[in-house]
């Protein structure tokens, strides 16, 4: 005979509950992605905010004496709106890596206050760079940023991490780990925004080493010219050089986003989406900087010749499986590093760059150059962890 259970309400309902709570605990995870993007946003904040990195010098004012000094007589609407935009991302991303540990209006202040924290060590250093004015007004609008993107943040976070049609793609298309190459890949197009001497050329490091020393030795010093010593290659040698350069950058960059991808991924439209956006963003760039007609500079006959060369190399390598992907792409990224920073400097680019309008973009300039030196070390930092070692 079977025995009749009798089950405490009390009990029903909290198994009932642990059911209800069971999805929204699967939803409520960590985004690796945020954090990566965190911390790629924070260093580019770091540089930006202290570029040159030069003349420092102690006048005998209290770092912290701009926080109650008059608001600057002279200001433009244009260095407000760079202070709000520059710190709206921070904030929002600062909102999404504390998920899910703090949530809604505690995740927007502490977020605020981080953002607040850090926008006043920023202006506080600026009190020994030459080039560079602590102000009180800069305070107050890059926090007014980290304010509403930290609102953002917190409004679109269910969408953003928990349910919504990108989080959908990014786990059909993605691999489960690929937080951390994404970040890089999304660097990519952004890293070609700096002018260098080949398309597709980044690592370029005499460049960058040459600010830090002159800044160091209080002189400047051209580590290129010190180097070469005046020492200068033929026209063909520069375009074979050019050529080759933009076939390994091509390379690396494409073999990247192809290795945080699933074979159900339309990799074909992401990869030229990709291509795409660098292209475009290079573009853009030349014309901002140099003058419209200028626009297309940078797409030499060898620069072409390297995408098409590239592009060919690149359908075969697509079918590889991500082992051979990673360790290709990290050979293509050395071998352009290598090149780039043997060759002698162009004398044709050294005397565009001279015409290089920087004027309000000083700032954003050092964090460009930045992204442009770093960008192939970071891609190989990555494609050297396990994350990217994995076949899916």
């Amino acid at each position: 005979m079977m025995k009749s259970v009798t089950l405490d309400p009390t009990e029903i309902l909290m198994n009932r509950m642990q059911v209800s709570d069971a999805p929204a605990a699967t939803a409520a995870t960590a985004s690796p992605f945020s954090r990566a993007a965190l911390l790629a946003y924070a260093c580019l904040i770091v540089y930006a905010s202290w570029y040159p990195f030069s003349g420092w010098r102690d006048l005998g004012i209290h770092p912290l004496a701009y926080l109650d000094a008059p608001f600057p007589y002279y200001w433009t609407l244009f260095d407000v709106a760079t202070n709000v935009v520059g710190y709206a991302p921070f904030g929002l991303l600062l909102v999404l890596a504390m998920h899910p540990r703090i949530k809604g209006l505690a995740a927007v202040l502490a977020a605020t206050l981080t953002a607040a924290l850090v926008s006043g060590v920023m202006e506080a250093v600026q009190t020994y760079l030459p080039t560079r004015v602590a102000s009180n007004l800069d305070l107050c609008t890059n926090i007014a940023g980290a304010l509403l993107g930290a609102l953002a943040g917190a409004i679109l976070r269910h969408r953003l991490l928990e349910s919504s049609r990108l989080l959908e793609l990014r786990r059909r298309w993605l691999n489960d780990d690929a937080g951390r190459g994404l970040v890089v890949v999304g660097l990519w197009p952004l890293a070609q925004i700096y002018p260098v001497s080949h398309f597709f050329g980044l690592g370029q490091l005499f460049g960058a080493l040459s600010g830090w020393l002159s800044a160091l030795l209080v002189e400047p010093i051209d580590l290129a010219t010190l180097l070469f010593n005046g020492a200068a290659l033929s026209s063909e040698q520069y375009w074979l050089s050019e050529v080759v350069i933009t076939v390994c950058g091509l390379i690396g960059g494409v073999l990247t986003l192809l290795v945080v991808l699933r074979k159900s991924a339309p990799r074909l439209r992401l990869a030229l989406a990709l291509v795409g956006s660098a292209l475009l963003v290079k573009i853009f760039a030349s014309a901002l900087f140099f003058a419209p007609e200028n626009a297309f500079i940078s797409l030499t006959p060898a620069t072409l010749r390297g995408l098409l060369i590239g592009a060919a190399l690149l359908l075969p390598l697509a079918f590889l499986p991500s082992g051979f992907q990673r360790r290709i792409a990290s050979c293509a990224l050395i071998l352009g590093i290598f090149i780039i920073n043997l060759l002698p400097p162009n004398p044709y680019f050294v005397s565009t760059l001279q015409t290089w309008v920087q004027g309000k973009f000083l700032n954003f300039n050092g964090a460009a150059q930045f992204l442009s030196v770093a960008w192939p070390f970071f891609a190989l930092w990555f494609l050297r962890r396990p994350a990217a070692r994995k076949k899916v």
